[in-house]
């Protein structure tokens, strides 16, 4: 009986040290691949171009003719 009170006494007072261990790792891999999401969204869109630009230079004519 003291043996497991003993044991859940240690979970307790190390949850803090158990979650910086588990949590760093974690946000690091995060940040990495955030970072490899948006340079292959970079790359794809230099690659594939979808008209965007078309689209912003027809809204741009369209909003001087109102003015």
């Amino acid at each position: 009986m003291i043996k497991v009170l003993t044991v859940l006494a240690c979970v307790f007072m190390l949850q803090g040290c158990i979650t910086k261990i588990v949590t760093v790792p974690v946000k690091a891999a995060y940040g990495v691949t955030k970072g490899v999401v948006k340079g292959t969204a970079a790359v794809v869109d230099a690659v594939i171009p979808d008209g965007d630009d078309d689209k912003d230079k027809n809204k741009e004519d369209k909003d001087k003719d109102q003015e």
